[in-house]
């Protein structure tokens, strides 16, 4: 045998005890496939957590695949953990492991679970790979608490790397993580997003899945390059002050026969009952939170990208799911908890315990939470019976507000509560506002297409309803192609449809929302106090007869911004609202402006606050509202 007799075990007693009792947050330390020299003997050392087989070795480039050449051994007896260090094996060599499971005669060859690397999908084989690069970083690393404050602005970029853009002489083939690292930061900047957040980028062998389906939670996908072309594209990122979130997903995992289920002939991963491990869904499997080695596998994999990868924050994906037993469950198809009800305990306490990992270690990160329910105290500390998220997505808002806007406008004026509904609960979370690639798929059309008139109508709603999205508590997330009305609905096999902002509807989309990333941007009123109900007052909320809202943002250096949103295409001449301040009013944007392909219809820069009060304030101002038009003012 070419594997070494004595076995040098990566894990010591306290990785092993950690391990096993569900806290080891970084066992890619030692799982995997590790380079290395032992007594000036290049090689690798292998290791897998396989508890339920007999035999298991190791196969590759390096053996010619054979499955009787390098076998494993358990280094601590009862452990599950295989190991062993293969001479010669080396940095770019594919592997995988084969299985002799003690069931059922079970044989079967396993892509490592803990691999910083894959083969491109078709193919499904792990690659030795080692994580070695020079960050240039530092600047961004040192201020990024600030940039990350849940104080500071947050004006997302959602992207689908592999169709956000393509070269127009090989459409048929991404653009690489090296390649669209200075297209994405340069294009960022110029529409003024904060941060970018990324459609799942680990390892997954259905391209159509978005990244959904993972196999590899310790691998960025090999379709775009290789782990250091990741970390070049979030270095790149980084040194342009843009901060970089990744969508994680812990709630379900595919069953490919390379993956992780029914790993060594067993649900080791998932749950072997159906009723529990298999997710109807989406056709695939559950973990089982209540495993103390899969919840450090899983703790081990959010770390793991935080801590190589630099990343800023996680989006964690399907929080619903993971929370509740009967979710897309009929009666009778899930099992009730020891206290015979539908939350899943276990991952109650899976989630608390990875978000209290994650602020412990990276304090200056955030997790943020796709939770669709009202599950309360999401984005709520732990030690106040939270589940520790930093913030949490709100589905309310969004499905509201898409629903409002989706109404002719002779109509709005029958769901006014639609658009006011989400201040009654917009400071009981942490929220993010967002409307993300889940709105534009599944024949629900693209964002400017959910939107009622002719083109010009059409495009003024879509500036209105991002100027109220930007104006509303809440930090923000906007998927690509929105931000200038595409046309279509995604189509993650194709680029989004650049060529049209040479006509001037997108054009003018595009140009307002860097202009309101601006302004966001600058203006402490505007994002400072999102989560605090000090930051927001209510000017009219009931002016349902002519679907006009107004109301003030508030900074805590006592900023002030008054916004109205006038939803109909009627000009409203003469409108007063009342103010807190006398003096000159500045309309600093106005999404009718003929720039952004407004009609031009305004206030001539700014309006005089008279001494006649309304609104049960002492000032007010005589306004013209613009047709499907949100006005920006603030007291000069």
């Amino acid at each position: 045998m070419a594997t070494e007799p004595s076995i040098v075990s990566r894990f010591g007693e306290l990785d092993l005890h950690l391990f096993r009792e569900g806290s080891h947050s970084r066992v890619y330390r030692c799982l995997g496939a590790h380079p290395e020299t032992r007594d000036g003997v290049a090689g690798c050392h292998f290791a897998v957590w396989a508890p339920n087989a007999h035999a298991v070795s190791v196969i590759g480039d390096f053996n010619g695949w054979h499955r009787h050449t390098h076998w494993l051994r358990q280094s601590h007896p009862g452990s599950g953990i295989w190991e062993g260090f293969v001479v010669g094996a080396q940095v770019g060599q594919r592997y995988k492991f084969h299985i002799e499971s003690n069931f059922h005669g079970y044989k079967v060859d396993k892509a490592d679970p803990v691999a910083f690397a894959s083969e491109a999908p078709p193919a499904t084989a792990s690659v030795i790979t080692d994580l070695a690069y020079e960050w240039h970083d530092d600047e961004w690393m040192a201020r990024r608490k600030t940039a990350n404050a849940l104080d500071a602005p947050f004006a997302v970029y959602e992207v689908h790397l592999g169709s956000w853009r393509r070269s127009p002489e090989t459409p048929e083939v991404p653009l690489g993580y090296r390649e669209l690292a200075p297209l994405i930061a340069e294009y960022c900047l110029e529409m003024g997003f904060t941060h970018v957040e990324l459609l799942p980028v680990m390892e997954h062998p259905f391209y159509g899945s978005w990244g959904y389906q993972v196999t590899g939670y310790f691998a960025p996908t090999a379709r775009y390059g290789s782990p250091q072309d990741f970390m070049f594209f979030v270095d790149h990122l980084h040194q342009k002050g843009i901060g970089v979130i990744l969508d994680w997903v812990p709630s379900h995992f595919p069953n490919d026969q390379h993956g992780l289920a029914y790993f060594d002939g067993t649900a080791l991963y998932e749950h072997a009952d159906p009723r529990q491990g298999y997710h109807p869904e989406w056709s695939s499997q559950i973990f089982n939170y209540g495993r103390h080695e899969v919840r450090s596998f899983l703790l081990s994999s959010a770390l793991f990208w935080l801590d190589q990868y630099h990343v800023d924050g996680l989006r964690v994906d399907a929080v619903a799911s993971m929370l509740y037993l009967d979710y897309a469950r009929k009666p009778g198809e899930w099992v009730p908890n020891e206290h015979g009800g539908r939350e899943n305990l276990a991952a109650i306490h899976f989630l608390r315990q990875l978000n209290e990992a994650v602020y412990r270690d990276f304090p200056d990160t955030q997790t943020i939470a796709e939770e669709s329910t009202a599950w309360p105290m999401v984005s709520r500390p732990t030690w106040l019976g939270g589940l520790g998220f930093g913030m949490k997505w709100n589905m309310g808002w969004m499905h509201d507000t898409l629903d409002y806007f989706a109404h002719d406008p002779i109509h709005r004026k029958y769901h006014h509560d639609q658009i006011t509904f989400s201040i009654w609960y917009a400071f009981h979370e942490n929220f993010m506002l967002p409307i993300s690639h889940d709105e534009v798929v599944h024949g629900k059309g693209s964002l400017v297409g959910k939107l009622p008139g002719d083109e010009w109508q059409r495009f003024a709603n879509l500036r209105l309803l991002l100027g109220y999205m930007w104006a509303h508590p809440g930090k923000k997330l906007l998927f690509m192609g929105c931000e200038f009305g595409q046309s279509a609905e995604w189509n993650h096999d194709k680029s989004l449809d650049w060529h049209l902002l040479q006509y001037w509807p997108h054009a003018g989309a595009q140009a307002w929302l860097r202009d309101l990333n601006a302004l966001y941007k600058s203006r402490p009123a505007l994002y400072a106090r999102d989560f605090s109900n000090d930051g927001f007052e209510w000017i009219d909320c009931h002016d349902s007869d002519e679907s006009v809202l107004s109301f003030l943002r508030k900074g805590p250096a006592g900023e002030t911004m008054l916004i109205v949103a006038n939803c109909t295409p009627v000009v409203r001449e003469g409108y007063r609202l009342g103010v807190p301040r006398g003096g000159f009013w500045r309309e600093v944007l106005n999404s009718d402006a003929t720039c952004y392909g407004g009609s031009g219809q305004g206030n001539g820069g700014g309006r005089l606050a008279q001494e006649t009060p309304s609104h049960g304030r002492p000032y007010s101002l005589e306004l013209r509202l613009p047709p499907l038009g949100i006005l920006f003012l603030e007291p000069d």
